[in-house]
């Protein structure tokens, strides 16, 4: 790649993609070339906002980019993502890859073949909490996770565990680098036709055990996340990029005052808050993206932890509905 800028484009720019749009408008080393949209309305808002232009079809945006989000539904990504690849366009696909193993192996083989970068939108890898946990969980041994979030049609093509449990099932991944040896889950269908609310227990071989819980029918947003490992606890929310650890020691030691006869009031809480540098995780994502293609140089979230993460996220989407 060459020291010019990377011409960039997005092919679906709604209530996601229209963020795409803004950042890599924003981006000193992107060239924003333009978008496809099925919407009109949205295509002329955007192309209006920026400044780009609007192609008839997917290969004409793939002609004139180097580099493409694909953000459109889930069940499209192949669909969309194969012609790009076919012009040589490196890909940021949002998460999940696809929504088929079978699918995303097509996708990675044509990426393969045409020598091109495909970065997976995993965006909580690129929130300042995951950097913190990456930095400091060492041999995890249990791992609780929430993401709730309010009902809404958009993404109701895939159920919640492809909507939203896949970002968790990355984080873990990722945290606990060890292979998944048994998957127990459990969901219910509720507004839509797949699940709605869904738990999974994994178990790894190195014996840590992680707890997902899911909802998109919740009455308020919940990102939260908690690490146990010998030295202690974390725990963030991912959300508001907050977060504290209590350690062992610390732990021992208010255990101690209290066998003393202490009252529980009157001893400082052994909790330490963690300082994190905020931001948008978005923009940090496209950001490594863009300097990623650059660079010529293998992105943080890349197909095989996005392939691995959909492996399980569809275990555990066929145990719920063997139960329906």
């Amino acid at each position: 790649m060459s020291t010019d800028k990377i011409r960039c484009g997005v092919a679906g720019v709604g209530s996601l993609g229209q963020h795409h749009a803004r950042i890599y408008a924003s981006l000193p080393n992107v060239e924003f070339i333009g978008i496809v949209e099925a919407s009109d309305a949205r295509a002329a808002e955007i192309c209006a906002r920026h400044n780009c232009r609007r192609f008839a079809t997917i290969e004409e945006l793939g002609e004139a980019c180097d580099a493409v989000s694909v953000v459109v539904p889930t069940d499209r990504h192949a669909e969309v993502a194969l012609p790009l690849l076919a012009k040589g366009c490196h890909l940021l696909i949002e998460k999940p890859i696809c929504a088929t193993l079978e699918d995303a192996e097509r996708v990675l083989e044509a990426a393969r073949r045409a020598g091109v970068l495909v970065q997976v939108g995993h965006i909580e890898h690129f929130n300042p909490v995951m950097g913190f946990l990456e930095q400091e969980v060492r041999q995890p041994r249990f791992i609780t996770a929430d993401r709730l979030a309010p009902y809404t049609p958009r993404g109701t093509e895939v159920g919640v565990v492809l909507d939203l449990m896949i970002h968790d099932i990355g984080i873990v991944l990722e945290l606990v680098k060890s292979p998944v040896v048994r998957i127990d889950s459990v969901g219910v269908r509720v507004l839509s036709k797949t699940e709605d609310i869904a738990n999974a227990r994994i178990q790894f071989a190195n014996g840590c055990v992680a707890n997902l819980s899911t909802s998109r029918i919740s009455l308020k947003k919940v990102r939260e996340i908690r690490v146990f490992q010998d030295t202690g606890y974390f725990s963030f929310d991912f959300m508001n990029q907050s977060g504290h650890l209590v350690r062992k020691s610390g732990m021992m030691e208010f255990a101690g005052k209290i066998m003393a006869g202490a009252k529980p009031t009157e001893i400082p809480a052994p909790v330490e808050e963690i300082p994190l540098m905020k931001g948008e995780p978005l923009a940090f994502e496209l950001a490594h993206f863009t300097d990623s293609v650059a660079k010529a140089k293998q992105p943080k979230v890349g197909g095989e932890l996005a392939k691995s993460a959909l492996e399980v996220a569809i275990t555990i989407t066929e145990q719920i509905r063997a139960g329906f």
